[in-house]
């Protein structure tokens, strides 16, 4: 009996693995690579490739790589590219729509990512009061790389700052005065 479930357990883990190889798993040593390349569609054409050919776990390395990409040929129409890009894998269930709309707005929207909850009261605010401006912080770092060095959109770069400062001051305010309570 127990060689018989051996077997069966065997023949099980051989079928599995047949499929995971005709499914297009990447399993090669530098199968996941992206190709050096210089101009943006190519590159988000070749991720978008990797991506369907089962290179799904090198989702945040491509979009680091394209974001470099991007920087050396900066411009206001990559905003939309990337988006295009991010609704894409949404679509191919590599992200959920959460995701991508997070992972564009932290990079190419004036909105904190990281000022998402409820942060209206001492109990909440206070205690994470440092965590979440060390987190706008790092957040103001990818709005830079984004909106200053990809889309050559200063403004709203400035305006993110700006964000960033005024609820420092606010937060400051907020917990200075839940203190004296």
């Amino acid at each position: 009996m127990f060689n018989k479930i051996l077997k069966n357990m065997r023949l099980t883990i051989f079928v599995l693995m047949g499929a995971a190889v005709v499914s297009g798993c990447a399993t090669r040593p530098g199968a996941c690579e992206l190709p050096a390349e210089r101009a943006l569609d190519r590159a988000f054409d070749n991720a978008r490739a990797k991506l369907e050919g089962g290179c799904e776990a090198y989702f945040d390395s491509y979009f680091d790589q394209l974001l470099g990409i991007a920087a050396g040929d900066p411009g206001p129409a990559n905003k939309q590219k990337f988006s295009d890009f991010l609704t894409w894998s949404a679509d191919e269930g590599i992200l959920s729509r959460r995701q991508a709309q997070k992972l564009y707005n932290r990079y190419f929207n004036v909105k904190f990512m990281a000022m998402e909850g409820d942060y209206n009261n001492c109990a909440q605010t206070c205690p994470r009061k440092t965590r979440v401006l060390t987190a706008m912080e790092a957040e103001l770092t990818d709005k830079e790389r984004g909106l200053v060095k990809v889309s050559q959109d200063p403004a709203s770069y400035y305006r993110a700052d700006r964000l960033f400062q005024e609820t420092e001051l606010v937060l400051e305010a907020t917990c200075t005065a839940c203190a004296s309570r």
